[in-house]
Parts: structure tokens; C-alpha cells; sequence
């Protein structure tokens, strides 16, 4: 698929229901996969962190998960169709999951979190497989997690241990596997689980869900201070690198 650059990550050029084609067709051909979900957040990151954003730059596709990004993708000139959500391919790709009963595996998050995900995935989706699930706090240098994944051979692997971890944990480790498409879903879990609500659809549909999962969860304002620093550049570089 097709890229381009948004302050230098490379975004996969495609809509959800060709994105999810193209990934239906690696989890049938067993091509292991690396997708990033990138907002705002993880390009601006990326910006100051060198070695994080050659582990985006590296992974196998990076969707516009942020309307930030599709909207910075109009301003620079080279306009992205949609915007391709982390939780909407989730929920994508559960669908996929769950007609040809592939095999799922959820790392990250909290326990009670991971059971109410678990249970969720059961109930609306019956021919899922839940081969597995790991809470987020673990040891890194403790091979055991990625031994007994690796074990269980999951088609989809959802990892939500936020950004950077979840992107550096997939980058260091998905060479290990012989199978499966590793996904970064931030807190896709939280809300499949129930624990956090997705914004109405009229908010997403004006573009301002990122508004109301700050009404929602103020604690995130700080993340939020990225997106005025993500704004100005896009603007500088639409000004000053025609």
C-alpha cells in the first residue's frame, strides 16, 4: 500500500474496509504483521525520540488513527480518504475473527479490565477464539509471557500497553513469533470492557471525539498539549517546505 509522510512517519494511504481486506488477506497467507494506530500524539513523540519513530517508520503499516492526521494529510497536499481508527480496526478485525474462527490474544491493560474484554469478545463475537490474555504489568526480560504466546499461535495479537510501550514491546519482540498481526490499541480494551465509553456518534462525525474523551477523562490533558505543537508544525512545514 501506497504511504505518505506526515512530519516524517509514513502513513499507510487506505480506508478501513481496504485495510481490513488487505490484513484479512495476511492472516490467511499467515504473514506476521506490525500495524501502528498513530494520533497526533505518537508523530510528536516520534519527532523528539529518534529510535521511536524508526519503530514506527519500521512497522508494516501505519494507520491515520487521529483526525489530526487525516486533517494534517489535507493541509500538506496529500489528502488521506478517512481516518482508520485504532478501535474501529479492532472491532474490524473481530468480525474477521469471528466468521473464519481465528485465534485472539489480548495483552495489556489491567485484569479485571482484560476479563470484562474477554467476556465482551464472547458474547458479541462466538467464533472468536480467546486463545489468551496478559495484564499489562510484567517483566520485560522475563521470556516466559512471549514463550507461552507464541505457544498458543494467535492469529491477532492486541496489544494496549499505551504509547511508546506498546509500539517498542511489538518492535522487540514480534521476531520471536512465527505467526500473527501485532496491533497497538492504546485503550481500545478500556472501552471494549466497558470501562471507558466511545464518544456518541454525532461527536465522532464532527470530528470531536478527542474532545470528549477529554471531557471524559480530564486526566488526559496533558497528552493533549501535543496537539498545538502537532498544529504549528504542520503549518510550518505546509509555509516553509513547499
Amino acid at each position: 500500500m501506497e504511504t505518505i509522510n506526515i512530519l516524517g512517519i509514513k502513513i499507510t494511504n487506505t480506508t478501513l474496509k481496504a485495510f481490513t481486506k488487505k490484513i484479512t488477506e495476511h492472516i490467511i497467507e499467515s504473514k506476521k504483521t506490525f500495524i501502528v494506530t498513530a494520533n497526533p500524539e505518537i508523530v510528536m513523540r516520534a519527532r523528539k525520540d529518534t529510535s521511536y519513530q524508526s519503530i514506527i517508520n519500521d512497522a508494516d503499516y501505519v494507520t491515520a488513527d487521529g483526525i489530526g492526521i487525516v486533517k494534517a494529510s489535507a493541509i500538506l497536499k496529500q489528502p488521506l480518504p478517512e481516518r482508520v481508527a485504532g478501535f474501529d480496526l479492532l472491532l474490524e478485525l473481530l468480525k474477521v475473527a469471528n466468521t473464519k474462527t481465528l485465534k485472539v490474544y489480548l495483552l495489556g491493560a489491567k485484569h479485571e479490565v482484560l476479563e470484562k474484554a474477554v467476556q465482551h469478545i464472547q458474547l458479541n463475537y462466538p467464533g472468536v477464539v480467546m486463545v489468551g490474555y496478559h495484564h499489562g504489568y510484567f517483566d520485560w526480560e522475563d521470556p516466559s509471557l512471549k514463550k507461552s504466546i507464541r505457544e498458543l499461535e494467535p492469529d491477532l495479537v492486541f496489544v494496549g500497553l499505551g504509547m511508546p510501550k506498546q509500539e517498542k514491546w511489538i518492535s522487540q519482540n514480534i521476531g520471536y513469533f512465527n505467526m500473527g498481526i501485532f496491533i497497538g490499541v492504546g485503550g481500545s480494551l478500556d472501552v471494549l470492557a466497558g470501562n471507558v465509553k466511545r464518544a456518541p456518534s454525532l461527536w465522532i462525525k464532527l470530528n470531536l471525539e478527542w474532545l470528549y474523551r477529554l471531557l471524559s477523562q480530564p486526566s488526559r490533558w496533558k497528552r493533549m498539549l501535543a496537539l498545538p505543537g502537532f498544529v504549528v508544525r504542520v503549518f510550518y512545514e505546509r509555509i516553509y517546505k513547499k
